[in-house]
């Protein structure tokens, strides 16, 4: 079966209420991975997956989501700042559905703007060399991409949770 593609919005009511969640940067060379824990508090960097083939990287991501217990994917939506979609959302799109027909797990597709700007400033302020910066840069992408989603998925959970009665 399938997984589905869906905005992060429209897939929370498919996600169990527990389960980690692997987050992606999609790069031309590279994917940056992150992994949460199953609370859905904390993204982490993983590792950086070098592309070569599809079928090669889908292989290492279906891997990693296995050795975590994932129960969905967050990938990067890189779109423009006026929100408009160009080539590499629709290459992240494309990724996506091809990736959707050999996994089970659901792909939900979180905004992704200025994620790698970010993380790049971040790394600059601690100092990171620019080799360093190179090396980690895509999965400390995806561990920012994959807090954003957790913050609004936790957003989201706060709204819907039930008011609790106080005392009299």
């Amino acid at each position: 079966m399938a997984a589905r593609v869906l905005p992060l919005a429209d897939l929370v009511g498919l996600l169990p209420p527990r389960g980690a969640l692997l987050g992606l940067d999609l790069g031309a060379k590279t994917i940056g991975v992150a992994s949460c824990d199953p609370d859905r508090r904390l993204a982490t960097v993983v590792e950086t997956v070098w592309r070569t083939k599809f079928t090669a990287d889908a292989a290492r991501l279906l891997a990693l989501a296995k050795e975590r217990n994932a129960v969905a994917f967050i990938l990067g939506l890189p779109l423009n700042m006026d929100g408009s979609e160009g080539p590499r959302a629709q290459a992240s799109r494309t990724f996506a559905r091809n990736f959707a027909r050999i996994s089970e797990r659901p792909i939900g597709l979180w905004d992704e703007r200025l994620s790698t700007a970010a993380v790049e400033r971040a790394l600059i302020a601690a100092d990171a060399s620019r080799a360093k910066r190179a090396q980690v840069i895509d999965q400390h992408a995806a561990a920012f991409i994959l807090q954003g989603a957790l913050d609004f998925l936790g957003r989201i959970a706060d709204e819907n949770a039930p008011d609790e009665d106080l005392p009299d």
